[in-house]
């Protein structure tokens, strides 16, 4: 057996790794680059195998774009075997891959439009929103807790990752000459008591181990305090008549931030204010949200869905849709609460209301989820920045800036600590998504908890056998 990362290798996106069987090839995710532009080009355009041809299935963690992201364009280059994933994350997978393909669409046509220097620099989008309709007839649903056959020699099964609905841990059967191991894979790991969904299942005992590292070397703040700081950005920018501008991930970030503005609300703890969604995403995958209640935890029952009540629709929140609507916020006055995607700033309507607001000091900026090195989510975050490149114009920061990184899905360093030690039977752990800085520690870590455990941080397209 082999295990080869195509991606997420001592960086946090582009989640796809490689699990070799014999002449089986499996993918553990499929995901996209996200970063500087020029490098993500490249990264996401090839494949290092051949998908018509080498790969057998894929076993897909999540609908995140770093995990699912590049589906699409393995099926436009001839993949036609199963990818196997939850039932609800297939069908928030559908809707995640048609606006991904939006997105590709449009960016070239920037591109090509503004910046191609000749005609033979448009080679077209990564892929299109018919490729992403296309390859949703690959896609397979199965149940958590039910093992299933993958290929000849592997099955595989989900655990709640906890991560967002319908995240799943994935654990592999895997007979080889007569032997038998287990592989654990984390997607990504979540965390305990985050709003909405389940908490994370333990990991049976596996003989391998791949594990993400995102936070390897920080601790999140309690996820009790997430909606205090939530309730004090919004009153205070109330106050100067500003305001928040939130970019949030379409998926689980968008849902978590409406959750708890409703719960505010419904204490009155925070002014009548206008809150838009901004983003045509958020709201359909809300209502895939709304299909799937065997995801949520007991308090998200109990509160809202046993009263039948909405919970992520109240008095003050308004889904915008058409294009037209989302312009008209930029001259509607503060103060307002305004959610928009990218979660990193990356692509989408909130580069546009960033354009807009962020120099207007009565204003904030409310950063709640992860942003990855050379986005402009993490440029705009640092604080030794002062000024950023929005649509190839430069803006003065000036509006406040606000991390609440409480909201993080992901596991820190102590969740990540308590995860491996309380996992069983490890003989290798292969450590990923994550940059070097958080992956070190975290395998020091190990080293002192897990004697005798041999350690792996590979690089692209490093080959671990097993």
């Amino acid at each position: 057996m082999k295990i080869i990362p195509h991606g997420a290798a001592r960086e946090v996106t582009g989640t796809c790794h490689e699990v070799q069987v014999g002449s089986k090839r499996i993918l553990l995710d499929c995901g996209l680059f996200q970063g500087k532009r020029s490098e993500a080009a490249v990264k996401n355009a090839e494949f290092t195998f051949d998908p018509a041809k080498d790969i057998d299935a894929v076993v897909l963690s999540h609908a995140h774009m770093d995990h699912s992201g590049r589906i699409p364009l393995l099926y436009k280059n001839g993949f036609r075997k199963n990818v196997h994933c939850t039932y609800a994350t297939k069908d928030l997978v559908e809707v995640m891959l048609m606006d991904s393909g939006y997105i590709h669409e449009k960016d070239e046509e920037y591109f090509c439009k503004h910046l191609a220097k000749s005609k033979m620099d448009c080679k077209g989008p990564l892929y299109t929103q018919q490729d992403a309709i296309d390859c949703m007839e690959v896609f397979q649903g199965e149940n958590y807790e039910n093992w299933f056959d993958v290929c000849e020699g592997v099955k595989a099964k989900f655990i709640e990752a906890g991560h967002i609905i319908g995240a799943a841990m994935v654990i592999l059967e895997v007979t080889e000459n007569g032997e038998t191991k287990y592989v654990g894979f984390t997607g990504d790991l979540g965390r305990n008591m985050l709003p909405i969904i389940r908490d994370p299942s333990p990991m049976p005992p596996v003989d391998i181990l791949i594990c993400e590292s995102t936070y390897g070397n920080r601790l999140h703040e309690d996820i009790s305090t997430a909606v205090d700081h939530l309730k004090e950005v919004v009153v205070n920018t109330a106050k100067r008549g500003g305001k928040v501008l939130i970019p949030a991930f379409s998926l689980e970030r968008t849902q978590e931030i409406i959750y708890d503005l409703h719960v505010l609300w419904d204490k009155k703890e925070i002014p009548g204010i206008s809150i838009f969604v901004d983003s045509p995403l958020a709201t359909k995958v809300t209502d895939v949200f709304m299909q799937h209640p065997e995801c949520y935890d007991k308090d998200m029952y109990e509160q809202f869905l046993s009263k039948a009540h909405n919970p992520f629709q109240f008095s003050l929140v308004k889904y915008t849709a058409s294009v037209e609507e989302s312009k008209a916020l930029n001259g509607t006055p503060g103060p307002i609460i305004i959610m928009a995607g990218s979660g990193m700033c990356e692509a989408g309507r909130i580069r546009h209301h960033l354009r807009n607001e962020i120099e207007d000091e009565r204003n904030t900026i409310l950063a709640v989820g992860y942003m990855a090195n050379n986005t402009l989510g993490r440029r705009i975050v640092d604080p030794e920045i002062t000024e950023v490149k929005i649509f190839d114009e430069m803006y003065q920061k000036r509006a406040e800036v606000v991390y609440i990184n409480a909201y993080s899905g992901h596991a820190d360093m102590n969740d990540l600590d308590n995860f491996v030690s309380d996992t069983e039977g490890i003989k290798k752990i292969i450590l990923v998504h994550g940059e070097m800085e958080s992956m070190q520690p975290f395998a020091d870590r190990i080293k002192k908890s897990k004697n005798g455990v041999e350690i792996f941080m590979p690089e692209r397209e490093e080959e671990i056998i097993i």
